[in-house]
C-alpha cells in the first residue's frame, strides 16, 4: 500500500482558539485513526513548537512539526530535520520599529516563545526586552499581531518591499509571521518530503490549510483542501473543499 503523509494547519483547521470546543474530540479521533492505519500525520503552522505542545499533549502526538513557516522543522520525537534562522540585525530592526508603535510582537527563539511582556499562557514563555536579552539560538520567527486585515495586508508588504532580499513575510488574518528568506509552509513540505523518501519511498502528501498564509502548503501537496470559510483565493487553489478535517483525513484514506 503506498504510503500517506497528511500536513495540517493549526489555528482555523485543526484547533479553533476563539470556540468553546477548541479542539474538537473527533478530530482527535480521525488522526488516530489515520496514524494506527499507518499513515503519518503532522503539523504545518506559522506558531513555534512552544505554541503548540501546551494545546496536543496526551490528545495528538504528530509524527512531525513544520512550524514558524518552515523555518523549524522537526519529527515527532523533535529531532531536528532544518533549522533556519532571521539575521538577528533584521529582528531587532523590527523589533525596534514595530514594538514601540504597540503591536503585539513575538519571537520564536529555538522553538521557544519570547514576548514583551506578561501574558496568561499555560506554556513556557520568556518576557524580553529586546532581541540583546533574547536567549541564544536560532530566531526562526518574527511574528506581529495586528488590529485588521488592511494593517495586516499593508503591513507585511512593507516589511516584504524593505526587507525582502531577507525575510518572508506572510499575512495570517490579522497575524504576519516573519520568516527567513526561502522559507514557507511549502517550502517546509518540500523539505519533509525530502527527509522523508529516504524511510517511506513513494509516498502521497496532503495538505489542509483554512488561510492566505496556507497557499504554499496547498501548493506543494499532492491533493489539497481547504474549507466553505476560507478566502476564496484558499478554494480556488485546493482540490477539495470539506466542512472538517475530519472530512479531509477520511477522503484521503479512501483515496
Amino acid at each position: 500500500m503506498k504510503k500517506k503523509v497528511f500536513a495540517s494547519d493549526f489555528d482555523g483547521t485543526l484547533y479553533f482558539y476563539k470556540a468553546e470546543d477548541k479542539l474538537p474530540a473527533a478530530n482527535v479521533e480521525a488522526i488516530r485513526r489515520y496514524q494506527a492505519a499507518g499513515h503519518r500525520f503532522g503539523l504545518c503552522t506559522g506558531r513555534q513548537v512552544g505554541g503548540l505542545t501546551p494545546f496536543i499533549t496526551g490528545l495528538v502526538k504528530p509524527d512531525f512539526y513544520i512550524t514558524s513557516s518552515g523555518a523549524n522543522i522537526v519529527d515527532g520525537d523533535m529531532r531536528p530535520i532544518l533549522k533556519r534562522g532571521v539575521d538577528r540585525d533584521v529582528a531587532d530592526a523590527l523589533v525596534r520599529e514595530l514594538n514601540p508603535q504597540g503591536y503585539r510582537l513575538t519571537l520564536d527563539v529555538e522553538g521557544d516563545i519570547c514576548v514583551f511582556a506578561p501574558m496568561d499562557y499555560p506554556g513556557k514563555y520568556y518576557v524580553i526586552t529586546g532581541v540583546d536579552d533574547a536567549p541564544k539560538g536560532l530566531i526562526h520567527q518574527v511574528s506581529v499581531h495586528t488590529e485588521s486585515l488592511e494593517d495586516a495586508a499593508r503591513l507585511a508588504a512593507s516589511i516584504n518591499d524593505r526587507f525582502g532580499d531577507r525575510v518572508e513575510a506572510f499575512q495570517n488574518v490579522v497575524e504576519i509571521d516573519i520568516a527567513p528568506k526561502g522559507c514557507s509552509k511549502g517550502k517546509g513540505v518540500q523539505a519533509l518530503r525530502d527527509h522523508l523518501r529516504e524511510s517511506l519511498g513513494d509516498f502521497t502528501l496532503y495538505g489542509i490549510g483554512d488561510s492566505i498564509n496556507d497557499l504554499p502548503l496547498l501548493d506543494a501537496a499532492d491533493v489539497s483542501y481547504t474549507f466553505p470559510y476560507a478566502p476564496d483565493i484558499c478554494r480556488q487553489r485546493a482540490d477539495k473543499v470539506v466542512d472538517t478535517i475530519v472530512d479531509a483525513l477520511e477522503d484521503s484514506m479512501e483515496d
